[in-house]
């Protein structure tokens, strides 16, 4: 097959999905398939070619509650680059345009728009989640869900959701069989990894490592600081250090905090690349994860437990996903620093708890390899393939198009007034 990966996020910065769309590509290629990515991007790293990259238009970071999310935003996609985007399309001749949330920009919308009326088989994936009705995200899609549902959504042929929690959110407003099929990772990154020497002295760690923004709950973490100091008052145990791996608009603020209160066991080591990242966790004795919501499934978490380190996380949904039984990982209640604090010392008091967990989360971890996860939407591809051939071949039958009045009417070319943005809670980490 020869397939499209379209990203409504700036490719000049790192991100869950893109993450997600590089990995599948790599997948796909090893599985004998021809793919392309379409993204926009800014920036220097805008101008440089990368293989099967084609950057298309611009974006630019959309700030809420504490969050950035790059997307391409109107005029991403004018007038004038939209017959160039048909030539690309009708050019290339794809047999599939897989969109990752086809409603966030102009860019996927009218990729979307383009590749059904060329006949090509669209399927897309649902990355984000909201716990909250009345989130942004969530008030954005009641309000064009009308226009989306009865001119946009039936243009795809085959629908993917990373998770329950991601099920949950999208189908509120758009009636489809949805795939579950979660977001992967390469359990050999993770495997056999030795510890940072620096971490490496005989302390037990804690391991945060995400970008300090509110919605990643750090500030909780702080707060059951001085309780784990209480309930792990044994001399008789190893000290232990808390190691805040990255970067964020919260960052100065959380240092200044732990300067003031002379905390010692606190370790802020600024921003990881992701080829480091094996390393802290390997040099983890437990991974914290006190997020308080809009997580679609947990990437991170299943990262940690690829390396054999127990979990402790919010009990939220999309970590519900991961996380789906005690033998797994400890959950507890989101912003409860108290109930936080008693699982990780139950934890470091326990050694032979925190190996079992450790291995039995490697066991669990191992079933999303990329490897499962590309095979499993490889067979929505074909799904998605033979809907759109059965679409056409309706359509040809009755000589109508569902579509065909609104097309007339023009609207078409106006699709980035119908641009949606999940902010912060388009996720996959």
């Amino acid at each position: 097959m020869k397939i499209a990966l379209v990203s409504p996020y700036d490719w000049s910065y790192p991100g869950g999905v893109r993450s997600h769309i590089e990995h599948l590509a790599v997948e796909l290629r090893n599985r004998g398939h021809s793919v392309r990515i379409l993204t926009p991007a800014t920036g220097p790293k805008s101008m440089v070619k990368e293989q099967d990259v084609l950057k298309l238009g611009w974006a630019a970071p959309v700030r809420f509650n504490g969050s950035v999310a790059r997307i391409g935003v109107a005029p991403a996609i004018p007038r004038s680059m939209k017959p160039r985007l048909r030539r690309l399309l009708e050019r290339e001749r794809f047999d599939v345009v897989h969109l990752h949330e086809p409603f966030v920009s102009p860019l996927t919308l009218d990729t979307l728009w383009l590749a059904h009326e060329l006949g090509i088989a669209c399927v897309a994936t649902f990355h984000a989640s909201s716990n909250r009705r009345t989130s942004p995200t969530v008030m954005a899609y009641a309000m064009a869900s009308p226009i989306l549902k009865k001119f946009y959504f039936p243009r795809l042929d085959a629908c993917i959701a990373v998770s329950e929690a991601a099920r949950t959110h999208v189908a509120r407003f758009f009636a489809a069989d949805f795939n579950i099929i979660p977001n992967g990772i390469d359990p050999e990154r993770f495997t056999n990894v030795p510890r940072l020497p620096q971490f490496d002295d005989g302390k037990r760690n804690i391991l945060f490592l995400s970008r300090m923004e509110p919605r990643k709950g750090l500030r909780y973490l702080l707060k059951a600081i001085p309780r784990v100091r209480d309930y792990c008052n044994d001399p008789t145990m190893p000290p232990v250090r808390f190691i805040l791996a990255g970067e964020g608009p919260e960052r100065l603020q959380y240092q200044r905090f732990v300067a003031k209160h002379g905390w010692n066991e606190v370790v802020f080591t600024g921003y990881v690349a992701e080829a480091e990242k094996p390393s802290y966790f390997a040099s983890a004795d437990i991974y914290c994860a006190p997020s308080t919501g809009n997580e679609s499934q947990g990437i991170i978490l299943l990262e940690a437990m690829a390396s054999g380190v127990p979990v402790v996380a919010s009990d939220i949904p999309g970590y519900r996903t991961v996380i789906s039984g005690p033998e797994y990982g400890i959950l507890t209640p989101p912003r409860d620093a108290e109930r936080l604090a008693w699982a990780l010392c139950h934890l470091l008091r326990d050694d032979e708890l925190r190996a079992r967990i450790g291995r039995q989360g490697r066991e669990r971890a191992l079933h999303y390899s990329w490897a499962q996860v590309a095979g499993d939407i490889e067979a929505v591809y074909r799904e998605g393939i033979l809907r759109a051939a059965q679409k056409r071949r309706m359509q040809a039958k009755e000589g109508t198009s569902v579509l065909t009045s609104f097309e007339a009417g023009g609207v078409s070319g106006a699709t980035s007034v119908w641009a949606i943005s999940p902010f912060d809670e388009n996720v996959v980490e």
